[in-house]
């Protein structure tokens, strides 16, 4: 089961992490602001109100957390929403994000405390790395990029600086005390073994933790993102900065595990789930969200991981085109690509259709799409798959030019084991010492 500590992520490609929102004081019918302060009617305001001015939105331990702060996360939160946030959700993560900016403020205080120093040009070449893996933009340009969406560079390398500090400071603080013995390692060894050829499931989870006292105002806030993933919404960014758990720093990747490892009502789920699915389940303290990515055998040769020597044939589009136009081309595509004996054959066939060919080799089944997994697994060598695609990304056909057989299936390592035994009570510590951090603090 891969279990993480909660080292530097992007987080910025996500939603709002989630804890117990700040509320306000609210007053009574009878005793309104406007009865106890005598406000008349039909007055004006003199003078303008300019959103562009910091205020401060809350105080930890003497420093402020301002609007425009919370401002800029929102907008970042937007920005890579694939789908529209109802107005009512927007209000909703605002105070999320709020309460992030609380604890990333906390966290790097603490590590300043320990004396953990995280210069700015380590933020800045973390920052201009994932810039350049996630956006392909120079620093420059991300950062005019971050601007044009209400965003700010200060506002991500804020978020990078306190993600750096704090995953020193657990290193520093908390895993030294954590240690695993080898009866431990050997006694999950030996269920690996026991469990050869039974099921096991890769699973990502979104956990948010719950109390009576706010027990409907999380399983609302549940059913928000569940909406939200069952429209298109990215269950890694949801993962992210929603989930509490430990897994949130991997999208919510918990790896492969078996039901066992689970809480009963996961399991419960998974047993039951098909792959692609998303269900949110009671689990002790809260609720989990959790989409069944893909089974296996434990330790145990799967045909998916296959590996494929393929030709793609790519048919695009121009711009514009309907699918009126584009029917007889895709009609003529599929008839033509059908004939292909081998791939020999491929390169010429493609050049009739004014189609590109790329060479795709060391490709797994279980990495391709999933309606052309068993498509390839039933595809001979030579053959050619149906057109497969869309008007937007164009239509493509797939050669099958070899096939080598998955290799031996491996039960994880000795030092493996242990060390996801290890980052697991890691984590749970670090989330211990948020949580006293949180409670010795000072905010306003």
């Amino acid at each position: 089961m891969k279990l993480m500590t909660r080292f530097p992520a992007v987080l910025f490609l996500s939603a709002a992490a989630i804890f117990s929102p700040l509320t306000a004081q609210t007053v009574s019918d009878d005793d309104s602001p406007e009865a106890s302060l005598n406000i008349p009617g039909g007055g004006q305001l003199f003078g303008k109100n300019d959103p562009n001015v910091r205020r401060a939105t809350a105080i930890v331990n003497g420093e402020i957390i301002t609007g425009t702060d919370i401002d800029h996360r929102l907008a970042l939160t937007l920005a890579a929403n694939e789908t529209e946030i109802p107005a009512s959700e927007v209000e909703r993560i605002r105070a999320q994000i709020l309460q992030n900016l609380v604890d990333e403020t906390l966290q790097i205080q603490e590590a300043k405390a320990n004396e953990i120093e995280v210069t700015d040009a380590e933020v800045e070449e973390y920052y201009a790395r994932i810039t350049q893996q996630n956006f392909k933009r120079s620093v420059k340009d991300n950062d005019a990029y971050l601007v044009s969406i209400g965003s700010s560079g200060a506002s991500l390398r804020r978020q990078i600086k306190g993600e750096l500090a704090w995953s020193r400071l657990i290193r520093r603080n908390v895993e030294p005390g954590v240690s695993v013995s080898d009866d431990e390692v050997n006694a999950i060894i030996e269920r690996i073994n026991a469990n050869k050829g039974q099921p096991e499931y890769n699973i990502s989870e979104i956990y948010l933790s719950a109390t009576p006292e706010n027990e409907q105002q999380v399983a609302e806030t549940v059913k928000q993102i569940f909406d939200q993933l069952r429209q298109g919404g990215s269950f890694v960014a949801y993962a992210r900065q929603f989930s509490e758990a430990s897994t949130a720093v991997v999208g919510g990747d918990l790896g492969w595990v078996n039901l066992g490892q689970l809480p009963t009502s996961m399991a419960q789920a998974a047993a039951e789930m098909a792959s692609g699915e998303i269900r949110a389940v009671p689990t002790p303290g809260g609720i989990s969200i959790m989409v069944l990515k893909d089974k296996r055998q434990v330790a145990t040769a799967d045909v998916r991981d296959s590996l494929l020597s393929l030709k793609q044939i790519a048919l695009n589009f121009a711009p514009g085109t309907s699918a009126e136009q584009a029917r007889p081309l895709v009609e003529r595509f599929q008839t033509e690509t059908q004939k292909i004996s081998g791939c020999g054959a491929a390169d010429e066939m493609a050049k009739n259709l004014n189609a590109e060919v790329v060479n795709r080799d060391n490709v797994r089944v279980r990495d391709l799409p999933g309606p052309l997994q068993q498509v390839m697994l039933d595809l001979q060598v030579g053959q050619s798959t149906p057109p497969y695609g869309s008007l937007e990304d164009g239509v493509r056909v797939f050669v099958m030019c070899g096939r080598d057989a998955p290799p031996d299936a491996n039960a994880p390592s000795f030092e493996q084991i242990m060390r996801n035994i290890e980052d697991d009570r890691v984590n749970k510590r670090a989330r211990l010492y948020l949580r006293d951090l949180r409670r010795d603090a000072i905010i306003s």
